[in-house]
């Protein structure tokens, strides 16, 4: 019968270390590395900084109006994505509607400023 290697506490030793190094101070390291949203900033033109600093209300209230639609959809029982589409479909179909709105009341602006004028009207032509 073969006799039974001797456990290797060295071995499992090293590796659990390095294991760990690995683990922990991998993602330590690249947390140290990684620049903050402060010193990048600092890092932009003088130009940039001023039309980023103008343009952060209007992000932040787009974002805010995101997430609040997203809240407003999610108290649906139906999945996220259908009630987006559903949403995207009726915002469309307003603007769509609103369109033909406006067309219609620069088609009767048209008539009228010919009724005026004393010009023909042109039925004809929609």
């Amino acid at each position: 019968m073969a006799t039974k290697k001797p456990f290797n506490w060295w071995l499992w030793t090293k590796m659990l270390v390095g294991g760990g190094a690995i683990v922990v101070g991998g993602p330590a390291f690249v947390m140290w590395l990684s620049p903050t949203d402060e010193e990048l900033f600092q890092k932009y033109n003088p130009e940039l900084q001023k039309r980023s600093l103008e343009r952060r209300y209007e992000r932040q209230k787009e974002f805010d109006d995101f997430v609040m639609k997203l809240k407003e959809q999610s108290k649906s029982d139906k999945p996220i994505w259908l009630v987006q589409a559903e949403e995207t479909k009726k915002m469309k179909e307003s603007k769509l509607q609103e369109s033909l709105k406006a067309a219609e009341e620069v088609r009767a602006r048209r008539e009228e400023l010919r009724r005026q004028a004393g010009l023909p009207t042109d039925s004809s032509s929609s």
